[in-house]
């Protein structure tokens, strides 16, 4: 199988990463992945209240931004955020939209 794209550290850009994060749907999937560590996107997408196929898009969009890495482990994939390379990049940020989207539920 191959490999998934995944931008490099320095080719994250902060616009593709706001207009990522802007996404109700995909901000809590990066909430889950904040406070659980490493998932399967099964994992992640469950009660997300979209469809399986709605959810692999919005994963798609936060991987191709470089919020998340996702990689292959036999049939599952599992995801992880990007929290290093997005710190080195716009530190701060990551933790800045999560503090703000909890403290609006």
């Amino acid at each position: 199988m191959r490999a998934l794209p995944h931008p490099a550290t320095d080719d994250i850009e902060l616009t593709e990463v706001l207009r990522a994060l802007s996404d109700p749907v995909r901000l809590e999937a990066v909430a889950r992945l904040a406070a659980a560590g490493e998932m399967t996107c099964g994992d992640v997408g469950r009660n997300l209240g979209v469809h399986k196929s709605t959810a692999s898009h919005h994963f798609r969009a936060l991987r191709e931004a470089g919020v998340v890495m996702t990689k292959q482990d036999g049939r599952q994939k599992l995801m992880s955020l990007r929290r290093d390379d997005l710190d080195a990049r716009f530190p701060g940020l990551l933790d800045s939209v999560l503090s703000a989207a909890h403290a609006t539920v």
